[in-house]
């Protein structure tokens, strides 16, 4: 069996490396610099490898030892915080086979932990039945869990923040032109693990079939096992997003090519597991304020272009997809 898939190899060079650390200077030239740099990453493939984050090392590292601590347990410990179980807001842990992610695949190769912003049951948007609102589920017996990643979820978010303000500055936009997607976004952090590629894999079975994401921005912590697969259209082929340490993978969503009118890209990806060794990855949706409208932004229309998109909210699109993948 061709365990990759038939991906195509090429270097890592094949993704653009951004540094964002401009995005942070009080120089406005420096800032629109970044700008540019990130119009170029948006136009082409819609993913990039982004240093100069500012997020610390030792975090990241926290990170990851508290997320094999939680899948290294027997199944029956993990199996007491199966999302469908003991949340009514899709939080806690997912099985291994969990979704669906490309229409007609095989159920995906992997396990996952759910965790957004913790909301109590007594909050507003929890109480009127928002999606996807509510508290978080933390494993008990791992005292470490909940602070590591409630500080990381934090991080990820202000990382999210000013990578908007630069996807701003790179449609020559406002600064500020996203703060009301910012106001009270939806955010998901999973945490993931793929075991190795079956031998005996069924027909087009993979770690995570592939797909687009739904929100505006995904960042991804990938250990050094690799698997990320990206689709090129120029090649009409699969390339390999391989690990760069202490980089985030980033890529667009669904949100910005509807505001772009897919002038920017949100390009297909998926995972395949063929390196014989466990693989985690660590991913951050940032999807939004769920009453948002994603409306195609004026000037990214062509003179008589029409709108690809109808208009739709963060809240219904998510939804929408979440019924399309979990059935």
């Amino acid at each position: 069996m061709n365990t990759s898939l038939d991906a195509k190899r090429v270097t890592s060079e094949a993704l653009p490396v951004v540094d964002v650390s401009g995005l942070s200077s009080s120089d406005p030239v420096q800032r629109k610099a970044v700008g540019a740099a990130l119009r170029t990453a948006c136009l082409d493939k819609g993913f990039f490898y982004c240093v100069g984050h500012g997020v610390p090392q030792g975090l990241i590292d926290a990170v990851f030892t508290e997320t094999k601590r939680f899948f290294h347990q027997p199944v029956e410990m993990k199996m007491l915080y199966e999302k469908s179980q003991v949340s009514k807001c899709n939080r806690g842990y997912e099985v291994l086979g969990g979704q669906v992610l490309e229409a007609g695949a095989p159920p995906d190769r992997k396990e996952g932990y759910y965790i957004g912003l913790e909301l109590q049951e007594d909050d507003p948007r929890v109480a009127d039945g928002r999606f996807n609102r509510g508290p978080n589920v933390w494993p008990t017996d791992l005292p470490g869990f909940r602070p590591t990643m409630s500080a990381y979820y934090a991080a990820m978010r202000s990382l999210s923040e000013l990578l908007m303000n630069g996807i701003a500055l790179s449609l020559e936009l406002p600064e500020d032109y996203f703060e009301i997607y910012k106001r009270d976004p939806i955010a998901t952090l999973r945490l993931l693990h793929y075991p190795p590629q079956r031998e005996n894999a069924e027909p087009n079975e993979k770690g995570a079939g592939a797909h687009t994401d739904w929100g505006a921005l995904t960042l991804l912590l990938q250990d050094q096992v690799g698997g990320l697969q990206v689709f090129d259209q120029a090649t009409d082929g699969w390339i390999h997003a391989e690990p760069i340490a202490g980089s985030f993978v980033v890529n667009l969503g669904d949100s910005l090519a509807h505001w772009t009118n897919d002038r920017y890209k949100s390009t297909r990806h998926r995972v395949v597991n063929s390196s014989g060794h466990e693989r985690y990855s660590i991913p951050y949706f940032y999807e939004g304020d769920a009453d948002y409208e994603v409306t195609c932004i004026p000037t990214c229309l062509k003179p008589g272009e029409e709108p690809k998109y109808a208009p739709i909210t963060v809240e219904g699109h998510l939804m929408k997809m979440y019924k399309q993948s979990y059935g």
